[in-house]
C-alpha cells in the first residue's frame, strides 16, 4: 500500500536528491520529462542509464553504485522484472525512498525495501503526485 498523501507530501517536500534510472534523452519519453520537471522544481537530479553520458546537462551514471551523493529517492523507468537489483542496490547506497512510476510493480522487492527502513511507493508518478500536492 501506499503511502497516503500527508506522507506522500512529507516525502517529497523533504527530498533534495533523486535518482531517476532508466532515464532517456529523448524528451517525448516519460523519464526525460519527469527529470526535467523534479530538476525545474529544484530537485538534484542524478539520471542512470548505461547507455547514455550525459543528460539533462547532468552526467549520466551507469549504476547506482557510482553515485556517491546521500539519495532520497529512487525514481524508477525500468520493467518490474529489474526492480528487485535496483532496490538491493538502493539499499546499499543508503536510499530513503523507492518510487515506481506508472505500471512498474514488484510486492516482493517492496517488502525488502520496507523491510530494510525506505518508504515505498508503486505504480504511481511522482511528477503527478508533486502537482497535486505542491500546486
Amino acid at each position: 500500500m501506499n503511502p497516503n498523501a500527508i506522507e506522500l507530501k512529507k516525502i517529497l517536500g523533504s527530498a533534495e536528491n533523486i535518482v531517476v534510472v532508466g532515464i532517456s534523452d529523448n524528451p517525448g519519453r516519460a523519464s526525460f520529462n519527469v527529470a526535467s520537471y523534479l530538476k525545474l522544481h529544484q530537485y538534484r537530479i542524478f539520471p542512470v542509464n548505461p547507455t547514455l553520458e550525459k543528460v539533462l546537462d547532468q552526467k549520466c551514471y551507469s549504476d547506482l553504485n557510482e553515485i556517491v551523493q546521500g539519495i532520497d529517492i529512487v525514481d524508477i523507468f525500468r520493467r518490474s522484472e529489474f526492480v528487485p537489483e535496483i532496490v538491493d542496490k538502493a539499499i546499499e547506497i543508503g536510499a530513503k525512498c523507492i518510487w515506481m512510476q506508472d505500471g512498474v510493480m514488484d510486492e516482493n522487492a517492496a517488502e525488502i525495501a520496507r523491510r530494510a527502513g525506505l518508504d515505498v511507493i508503486m505504480d504511481d508518478c511522482i511528477l503527478r503526485q508533486h502537482k497535486a500536492l505542491f500546486s
